[in-house]
């Protein structure tokens, strides 16, 4: 496939640590099914993404080993799970600002496909897969081991999806959806910040703020939850 060696592109290679022998390989990897609609199997990014999930478990369940040398295997599978999940892969393509980069159909264009965690989570799979194939594991490690080296430490549990959980509390108690609404943006255009405010019936609206709208939506939807005493400040 070939591409424009766009700023943002040409950024992005450098935030993987990595200088690539086969180019055609990142292409790929930033290739999301729509945008090749029609065109045979293989052409999308996602064969990268299966072999990436399992490289990126590979990574890290050998790392947990190293840094929980008492871990029992229950406790080192609950780690892994909530570092491989597609939660910590999204989080991680938004850090290093992969959405921009995607090639996207008109259909998921129009749909912020650029913000949506599925597509998010899959590309930075499929990422790690490039780097897996170009330049080997230790090209796939270091990327992986720069950018979960922030969650590696983290508590011995999966996140939770904090819009996710208020749907559930709102609708049990018959309140409906909550709604998502962007209440500003400030910040460059190459790392903005936005607040987007969560409305409910019969609630006060609350705030939150982040890099991607789905950031926001997430710290809004967690503010609220422990607002209302649905979490713990811990969660």
């Amino acid at each position: 496939m070939s591409r424009n060696r766009s700023s943002q592109y040409r950024a992005l290679m450098a935030r993987l640590g990595h200088s690539f022998k086969d180019e055609s390989l990142l292409d790929l990897a930033l290739c999301h099914p729509s945008a090749v609609s029609g065109a045979a199997e293989g052409a999308s990014n996602q064969r990268l993404e299966f072999l990436g999930d399992r490289v990126l478990g590979l990574v890290i369940a050998e790392w947990l080993l190293g840094e929980y040398p008492a871990a029992e295997e229950g406790e080192l599978a609950v780690r892994l799970n909530a570092l491989v999940r597609k939660e910590a892969c999204a989080g991680v393509a938004e850090r290093i600002a992969l959405g921009p980069c995607l090639a996207l159909g008109p259909g998921e264009e129009r749909g912020g496909g650029r913000e949506k965690m599925a597509i998010l989570a899959d590309a930075c799979e499929a990422v790690i897969a490039a780097l897996y194939l170009d330049g080997g594991l230790g090209a796939a490690e270091r990327f992986i081991k720069t950018e979960w080296a922030g969650l590696i430490a983290g508590p011995a549990r999966a996140r939770r999806d904090a819009k996710t959980a208020l749907q559930e509390w709102t609708q049990a108690l018959g309140r409906g959806i909550p709604t998502y609404r962007e209440a500003g943006r400030f910040g460059p255009d190459h790392a903005p910040v936005f607040t987007v405010r969560v409305e409910i019936a019969g609630l006060e609206p609350i705030t939150g703020e982040g890099g991607s709208k789905r950031q926001a939506e997430q710290a809004a939807a967690g503010a609220m939850l422990i607002r209302e005493g649905v979490w713990n400040d811990d969660e």
